[in-house]
């Protein structure tokens, strides 16, 4: 069963829609007559429900339907998760190509959803319905009604870094329609998950929604590792089928995890050691944890929103949406360290092989307050049909993360013992080994935080019923500051003059500026189901855009001082619906640059001249064949380089590649109805991802990239009757082993899930 959201309540997007010769059921065309009277005479074809294609995005700051939109925008609906059986964010990205997923630095453990599109990191540029969603979770998709993947620099839609684009996770809310769903699973590794989707009418104007999930289950092939979370999501609805309408709605996360330090690299293909026996040593289990029984990982996350829509009339809407969030997250992880000391031969006897650990520990909490004012409206300038957007955003941004020890030292009077860490049995590790935890040092907490105002606005001209142009931009004001504590060393005390070994000196920083992003496009439609179009954007990434902390250390790229890096990129691409509108299909190919790096010249000085580079073409097509045959698949092919980047040593190391990008990467999913049943399968490719990017002997280091890998998945339900629906997933049918994330240091990987399995019940009531 599927449901579509009524978008009655905008009606200068609607008539954007009729005009581009889209159309919605007979509740929305009712209302657009009007309108459509006073646009030029076009020929309007009804367009079938299609499960899988999205004709519209559900963001105020696009002036167009999708296939008018110059830029490359996947929308991943929640019909595709369902079939799928995706249960994460990271999961429900794999239906995009050109997206890796990272695991972090050396010892360390990275949280949350972190991942790369085109060639730049893209975990800060998450958003839910369009206001920035900060914090280290792992997101569940039980409330999303879809997830939008825009891609390219997106300065002008939401401002500082986003040098490769954005991720939209569109949240479900109160409807007139009557939404009852539940759902049990229960897979593989004991897994045991239930969601809920409950929405009823309270009256002819006011609905409510809650949308809940627990799970709680192991991971596949690995000890200790598990995971719990329970989430709710409630919300109510004012004003529905009124041209004044306000909507308020939360979410509450709560998850209880065991993280995954991942295993080491010995014996896999890539895998180097200096010492002739580790060299040829044997893979160790999948299944072996390395960590202790007392690693935690907890999080705590709320958010509460507020949305007010009016409309002035039937051109002109006027909207203001107001959100506070805050995520605690604390965690206590165990990394391996593989690398010249990690691993040791005690003797030649591999069963006394061991493994160095370190022990991390996270105690941050990020917090953001937003309020947001826009206007949506149509008019007639000078003859021409102008579609506009624009609106007003402040924003308070920050992050509080304390500061924790592990050595054996004395700070401000007071003694620390270093925690003990002992090496792990390489083949046969313990989690009952008793391992210290990172002591708090008052003091040496970082805060961090931005204040931000911005004002943008979006317009897209029809000069003719074949061409238009659009041109957006966004100014915003920010400024920065970072306050903390750093201990003061023998080696480091000429920095902190005044303050003796021992004590902790407080440091400070901060960064303000003023920030013009801006994109523009131009687009013609050879046919009313198709478009051709070139497009030019630019972002800005400042210091202290992914945690609000500001560096002292001269040419980091975190450092204050530094200048914002720059993103500038080109877009030619064409979209074209098929079938009767049923089939969209998209190309594009396009060329993204990213300056101001750190960088030094041959002499060694600081200089901020390195750069990024990232050619690449992507094909798209997602929707249906036939009614009964759906489909959704990717394929990107990226070049990515990096150009004037190296380091200050003698002789310089010359970096010239970019980590995690594979040169190819693709994905399928497609499924059929026979009746009752349906069949449905998909597969993913990755292409080789490079760790090593510096120019040096390669054959002396350890684990120079990710082997490419592919998977498949496979899907059957069954549609019991109206109010129950059974279907089974199972997921890396056969068995494939491969690598899906490599640390920085190539010391330790988590491999991709193994043949695993989930059974769910749907019931609709």
């Amino acid at each position: 069963m599927s449901y579509i959201r009524s978008r009655k309540h905008n009606p200068a997007r609607i008539a954007a829609l009729v005009a581009a010769t889209l159309s919605f059921g007979a509740n929305a065309a009712s209302e657009t007559n009007e309108a459509a009277d006073q646009l030029p005479e076009v020929n309007v074809t009804a367009t079938p429900d299609v499960p899988f294609k999205a004709n519209t995005s559900a963001s105020s700051k696009f002036t167009k339907p999708l296939i008018d939109t110059t830029q490359t925008v996947q929308v991943i609906k929640k019909e595709v998760l369902r079939e799928q059986g995706v249960i994460s964010l990271t999961d429900a990205l794999r239906n995009t190509p050109g997206i890796t997923m990272q695991l972090g630095e050396n010892g360390n453990t990275s949280a949350g959803d972190t991942f790369s599109m085109r060639g730049f990191a893209t975990q800060n540029s998450l958003f839910v319905d369009g206001i920035r969603d900060l914090g280290a979770v792992t997101r569940d998709v039980y409330n999303l009604e879809q997830i939008e993947v825009v891609k390219g620099p997106a300065g002008a839609d939401i401002g500082r870094g986003a040098a490769s684009g954005y991720v939209n996770l569109i949240s479900k809310l109160p409807s007139l329609d009557s939404v009852n769903m539940a759902t049990i699973s229960y897979g593989t590794a004991d897994k045991k998950r239930a969601t809920i989707d409950l929405g009823e009418k309270l009256g002819d104007t006011v609905a409510v929604r809650l949308n809940a999930v627990g799970f709680d289950g192991n991971v596949d092939k690995r000890d200790e590792v598990e995971n719990q979370n329970f989430s709710i999501a409630p919300s109510i609805a004012f004003g529905l089928g009124t041209p004044t309408r306000l909507y308020l709605y939360s979410q509450h996360v709560r998850q209880d995890n065991v993280p995954d330090g991942g295993i080491p690299t010995i014996g896999m293909s890539g895998f180097y050691n200096a010492s002739t026996s580790l060299n040829g040593g044997r893979k160790v289990d999948r299944e072996n944890f390395y960590g202790s029984d007392n690693d935690y990982e907890k999080v705590d996350a709320d958010m509460f929103t507020a949305k007010f829509e009016h409309d002035l009339n039937d051109k002109t809407t006027v909207r203001n949406i107001s959100r506070y969030g805050k995520t605690n997250m604390d965690r206590v992880a165990t990394g391996i360290n593989t690398g010249a000391t990690g691993l040791v031969a005690v003797t030649a006897d591999p069963a006394t092989w061991t493994v160095n650990r370190s022990r991390q520990r996270i105690d941050r909490d990020d917090e953001i307050l937003v309020n947001q004012t826009s206007l949506n409206t149509m008019f007639d300038l000078a003859g021409f049909k102008n579609t506009f957007t624009g609106g007003l955003e402040f924003m308070y941004e920050s992050q509080k993360s304390k500061g924790f020890g592990t050595t054996a030292q004395t700070v401000n009077g007071v003694t620390y013992a270093a925690i003990s860490n002992p090496a792990a049995n390489l083949y046969n590790p313990n989690s009952n080994d008793l391992l210290g935890i990172p002591y708090a040092i008052p003091g040496t907490d970082t805060d961090g935080r931005t204040i931000t105002a911005a004002m943008y606005a979006f317009d897209t001209v029809d000069i003719t019923d074949k061409w238009q142009v659009n041109a957006g931009l966004r100014y915003e004001h920010y400024n920065t500051k970072t306050d903390g504590g750093t201990i003061v060393t023998a080696t480091n005390q000429a920095q902190f003059p005044g303050y003796a070994v021992g004590s902790i000196a407080p440091t400070k920083g901060s960064n303000s500026d003023n920030l013009l992003s801006w994109k523009v496009g131009g687009l013609y439609k050879p046919a009313p189901n198709g478009s051709i179009y070139a497009s030019y954007a630019t972002s800005y990434t400042p210091p202290g855009s992914a945690n609000f902390a500001l560096s002292a250390t001269a040419n980091n790229q975190n450092n204050g001082a530094m200048d914002p890096q720059k993103t500038d990129n080109v877009e030619l691409g064409t979209k074209w619906d098929i079938l009767n509108n049923q089939l969209n299909l998209t190309a594009a190919v396009f060329s993204t640059e990213n300056s101001k790096q750190a960088s030094f010249d041959d002499q060694g000085q600081a200089v901020q001249n390195g750069r990024t580079r990232v050619n690449g073409i992507e094909l798209m097509a997602v929707g249906q064949l036939t009614k009964a045959w759906q489909l959704s698949a990717g394929i990107t092919k990226m070049r990515a380089k990096a150009l004037d980047q190296q380091s200050d040593a003698t002789p310089p190391v010359v970096t010239d590649g970019v980590r995690w990008t594979p040169e190819l990467s693709a994905t399928v999913w497609s499924q059929y109805s026979f009746g009752d049943f349906t069949l449905g399968g998909g597969a993913r490719y990755m292409g080789e991802q490079k760790r090593l990017v510096t120019k040096v002997d390669a054959s002396t280091q350890n684990m120079p990239e990710i082997p490419s890998y592919w998977a498949a998945d496979a899907m059957a339900s069954y549609k019991v009757n109206k109010k129950l629906n059974l279907r089974l997933n199972v997921y890396n049918i056969f068995d494939k082993e491969y690598i899906e994330t490599l640390n920085n240091g190539g010391g330790r990987v988590r491999l991709g899930q193994p043949r695993s399995a989930l059974l769910t019940a749907e019931f609709m009531f």
